[in-house]
Order: structure tokens, then C-alpha cells, then sequence
């Protein structure tokens, strides 16, 4: 229909259709670099009306009365009032706990040693070789088909995909070591190169009282746990921390970084050629390396105005360095200069005056 019209245009007047074609090219160039025809008179009200909105609206241009967003160039370009949201948490009890003991004498061959803290009865279950799509396959079935609270559930939910499992019982708030080994008729000295199909070792902790779980949010927990052989020789350390809900969720358990005392183990205390293999095979296995941050100042002390206790974490970075006070005050971590996204507190203002009592003479914020 259109071209029909053109024709006709061009027919009737051709210097009539070359003026409106060039209008429609000038309108559209108009459009595309986002002109705004502003006619005021430098002195009129609106002159000044006109100059609140450009600065008013610092992150958008306007194209004919529409706001268009575009690309910040750099941090100074974003609004001072952004907010940031606080992530509301839920409180939930973990009966479940779970430690490496001596990590560096862990082998595939030798086995490792394992002591589990729980506070209710519960089982130990190691399967060796686990097969690790089966693995993640079997956490989305707990979400959408049924609930890995026991061993058989989570042997169901694999297959059986796996080369050994051994049991042990976890006694109520003991903390005794479990020795875990592979049999010597198993004859396995490695699990392959990277990238792996199998997991050396997934520990599982169940209740053993199955009428205790109603008593807990998170029902079982998920530990990964890397040791190394003669083809993998990254240290032994717990890579992946997953707690089952009872509703049907499941979360990674993550570290927050925090500023630690002197006496805090960490890698730094390891040889120079320990730490710089242990970060080629990280890189090499496109793991995330996990390290502990170090400061000279006391862990309980707010790194801005090193007086408040420390309270709240940020997210993405994960640092936990603000108290309550300087908390309204960054929009951008002070460890790491990262944006704030969300940020949640450790405890509670009344959890606080528990364990701190108030006592005379003191002064509160």
C-alpha cells in the first residue's frame, strides 16, 4: 500500500515526493541519535525545569519525552541513593556437622579421617567412586520427586552408581573420629585425569531416628570431598557442602570470608611450592579456590570504624567486615570494592544484647 502511494506521489510531483522522502530520512536520523528539541529561552522557567530533569536523570537519555537507559562508563556515574536490599534470612538449626581431620595424611590409599558433630543421633554413609552426574541428578529428584532423608534413598536416587560404601553411627554430640579406607581388593589408585566422571568420596549424614526429622528443617547433608591420588594430587579438602530440607530444597553451604587472628589455619601456612601447585590444579580443574582472608586486626572488629562488632555479610562477594553502624553507609564492599547487591546480619539485635549483656556505665549506639 505504501509503495503504490509512493508511486503515485512521484507521478503527481516529483519534487514534492524528493521532499518527503528526505523529511522521513531527517525524522528517522532524528530517532536513531536520540535529538531532543528543546526550545526555551535561557532566561524562561523552563530553562531551568529542563536542567533539573538532565540532572535529575543522570543514568537515562531522553528521546522525544521517553527514557532511554544506557551503559554506565563507571562507578561515579551511579546515584549515591541506590538502594540496597536487605536479604531477609530464615533461622534454621543443622543438626548435622562434618570435619576432615588431618587432611594432609589423606590418600586414596591410606584413606582419611573423618569426625562428624551432631547433635542428634545420625549415620555416616561414604560412597566411594561416586558417579557425579548421578550425584546432581539425585539432589533435583530430592526437589521434585522424593526426599533423600535415608542411605537407601540416596542409593535409589544414583543407581547404585558407585564402587564402595561403608556405615558408620554417629553417636549424640560425640565427636569421634571415623576412618574411612577403600578394601585392598578394590585395586584403585586413581579415579582418572580431569575432568573426573566420579567423585573419590560423598559423605551423606542421616538421622538415625527416622521420627526425629520432623524435629528439623534439614533432614541430610552432602559432603563432597576431594583426596588425592598419583593423577590428582591437589590436597584433600571438602569441596562442595549441600544441606537437604525437608520441604524439598537444597543449599550449597558457602564460605564467608571474614578478617581471622593469627592462629587460624589457612594456606598460607603451607610452602610457597605447595600453595603455587595446589592453584595450578585449582585453575586446571575450574574449581574456585577457596582462600581465608588475613588481617592483623581482632576478627570481632568492623573494618571501617574498627569499633563496632562485626554483623553482616555482602553479597555477591560474601565479606563479612560491617557492624550495625556502618552498614547504611556503602553501597560497595570496602574489602573489595564489588557492589552491594543484598546483605543480611549474622544475629539479631536481640541475639546481641544475649550475649553481650549491658552493663553500667556502658555506652550504646
Amino acid at each position: 500500500m505504501a509503495a503504490v502511494f509512493l508511486v503515485m506521489l512521484y507521478e503527481y510531483s516529483p519534487l514534492f515526493y524528493i521532499a518527503v522522502v528526505f523529511t522521513c530520512f531527517i525524522v528517522t536520523t532524528g530517532l536513531v541519535l536520540g535529538w531532543k528539541i528543546c526550545a526555551c529561552s535561557p532566561l524562561s522557567w523552563k530553562h531551568y525545569q529542563c536542567k533539573f530533569q538532565v540532572k535529575r536523570k543522570r543514568n537515562s537519555h531522553e528521546w522525544f519525552g521517553l527514557e532511554v537507559p544506557v551503559i554506565l562508563r563507571n562507578s561515579e556515574e551511579i546515584e549515591f541513593n541506590t538502594r540496597v536490599s536487605k536479604k531477609e534470612m530464615k533461622q534454621v538449626k543443622n543438626p548435622f556437622g562434618l570435619v576432615i581431620t588431618n587432611p594432609t595424611s589423606a590418600s586414596i590409599t591410606n584413606g582419611i579421617a573423618l569426625t562428624p558433630d551432631c547433635i542428634e543421633e545420625s549415620i555416616l554413609t561414604c560412597y566411594w567412586g561416586c558417579d557425579v552426574q548421578e550425584l546432581y541428578e539425585a539432589l533435583q529428584k530430592h526437589v521434585y520427586i522424593s526426599r533423600i532423608n535415608t542411605p537407601q534413598a540416596l542409593e535409589d536416587a544414583i543407581y547404585n552408581k558407585y564402587i564402595f560404601r561403608e556405615q558408620h553411627f554417629v553417636k549424640k554430640n560425640s565427636k569421634e573420629e571415623k576412618y574411612c579406607q577403600l578394601p585392598d581388593n578394590a585395586k584403585i589408585e586413581d579415579f582418572g585425569v580431569v575432568p573426573r566422571s566420579q567423585y573419590p568420596l560423598v559423605a551423606l549424614l542421616t538421622l538415625a531416628d527416622e521420627d526425629s526429622q520432623g524435629l528439623y528443617d534439614i533432614i541430610s547433608m552432602v559432603t563432597v570431598i576431594h583426596i588425592p591420588d598419583n593423577k590428582y594430587k591437589l590436597s584433600c579438602r571438602i569441596l562442595y557442602q549441600y544441606v537437604l530440607l525437608a520441604q524439598g530444597q537444597f543449599h550449597d553451604l558457602k564460605q564467608l570470608f571474614m578478617s581471622a587472628n593469627n592462629n587460624t589455619p589457612s594456606l598460607s601456612k603451607s610452602s610457597p611450592g605447595e600453595q603455587s601447585t595446589d592453584r595450578h590444579l585449582f585453575e586446571k580443574a575450574g574449581l574456585a579456590e577457596i582462600e581465608v582472608e588475613h588481617y592483623e586486626e581482632n576478627s570481632k572488629d568492623c573494618v571501617v570504624c574498627q569499633n563496632g562488632k562485626v554483623n553482616w555479610v555482602l553479597l555477591p562477594c560474601r565479606h563479612t567486615c560491617l557492624c550495625d553502624g556502618c552498614i547504611k553507609y556503602f553501597q560497595q564492599c570496602p574489602m573489595c570494592r564489588q557492589f552491594v547487591h543484598e546483605y543480611f546480619a549474622l544475629c539479631s539485635q536481640k541475639e546481641q544484647d544475649k550475649e553481650s549483656p549491658k552493663s553500667e556505665g556502658s555506652v550504646t549506639s
